[in-house]
């Protein structure tokens, strides 16, 4: 078993893992602070790399699959994140519209993680196109982990957006 195919899937594998960290760091450090802004960007390169090359990879279905259908997705939460950014919204009106986008760009990455474990979980056990076992598996694995980012989104979206309007006050 590969993780990764050629040079395409290297810097997609190199760009998701710096993707998943920095991402991650975003979630559990301070919003709004110069540390946040920093990380956030090398985030953001890192993961307009992933989509870039995954709508290079073709390798499972031959053609346009599931996943780039995800990679739609993931794209326009990563734009729609960016947006207030780029264009500088008025700062109190961008904060809950960054930082949902930002967020659900992170947990969309953490579920193309497990759904990449799941595509390769299979393989293990046979070496055959994709069935109904292998979408039921992939199913339930990111409706769990959009589930458990959902709960903690709404757990903790009122105090990062306090976090916000203080540093950007």
């Amino acid at each position: 078993m590969y993780f990764f195919h050629d040079t395409v899937g290297f810097i997609h594998l190199l760009s998701a893992i710096i993707s998943m960290i920095t991402g991650t760091m975003i979630l559990v450090m301070k919003k709004g602070t110069l540390n946040h802004k920093r990380v956030g960007y090398v985030y953001v390169a890192a993961m307009a790399a992933v989509l870039i090359t995954a709508f290079m990879i073709y390798r499972l279905w031959g053609g346009w699959g599931l996943f780039h259908y995800a990679a739609v997705v993931s794209s326009v939460t990563l734009l729609g994140g960016m947006m207030p950014i780029l264009f500088e919204y008025p700062k109190n009106s961008y904060i809950v519209f960054h930082f949902s986008f930002m967020y659900w760009s992170v947990m969309g990455l953490y579920g193309a993680f497990f759904a990449e474990l799941m595509t390769r979980l299979p393989s293990l056990i046979y070496d055959g196109p994709p069935d109904a076992l292998f979408f039921q598996i992939l199913s339930v694995t990111v409706a769990l982990v959009m589930a458990l980012g959902g709960y903690y989104f709404y757990r903790n979206k009122n105090r990062w957006e306090r976090e916000f309007r203080k540093v950007n006050a």
